[in-house]
């Protein structure tokens, strides 16, 4: 999916990650929209409010789809809240969305992602994320994670 003529990269992982987990989204963040892309996430707190703040950061567009039924419960960098009333069920939406994507540390949310995105044959590279699938190859920083997904992208 290209929205607005712009590759859609979805960043996935923890809800409370450490600091450097959070600096690391941020970082993934900021490059997706330096390179013009959308980042698209869970649209709540920790990696997914990071991947948002580095966008804007960056100048980008953030998308998140929510798992309640209020479009406050987005965190402040969210430009477009998609408000589901699906609870975990709207990780499917996350990863159909996006074109490609970046796990970071998680848990069992982040787990179920990794999974569709399998499942989907998403492009999918991992930083840091220690139950990432060997599918999903391990790069070594945020830029090569985002420079992966785009090439990726520009390939399908």
């Amino acid at each position: 999916m290209i929205a607005y003529g712009k590759p859609v990269i979805g960043v996935i992982g923890a809800s409370r990650p450490s600091g450097e987990g959070y600096e690391l989204a941020r970082a993934v963040g900021r490059n997706i929209a330096e390179r013009g892309g959308i980042v698209v996430c869970g649209g709540l707190g920790g990696v997914m409010e990071a991947a948002c703040r580095g966008a804007k950061e960056g100048g980008g567009l953030t998308i998140g789809i929510l798992p309640g039924q209020d479009a406050a419960e987005a965190n402040r960098y969210v430009d477009v809240p998609i408000v589901t009333g699906m609870g975990y069920a709207r990780n499917i939406i996350i990863v159909r969305t996006a074109q490609a994507i970046v796990a970071l540390d998680g848990s069992f949310g982040t787990l179920s992602e990794l999974a569709h995105a399998l499942q989907m044959a998403k492009p999918l590279f991992a930083v840091g994320c220690r139950i990432a699938p060997p599918e999903a190859p391990q790069v070594e920083d945020p830029e090569e994670a985002v420079a992966r997904a785009f090439a990726a992208c520009a390939d399908r």
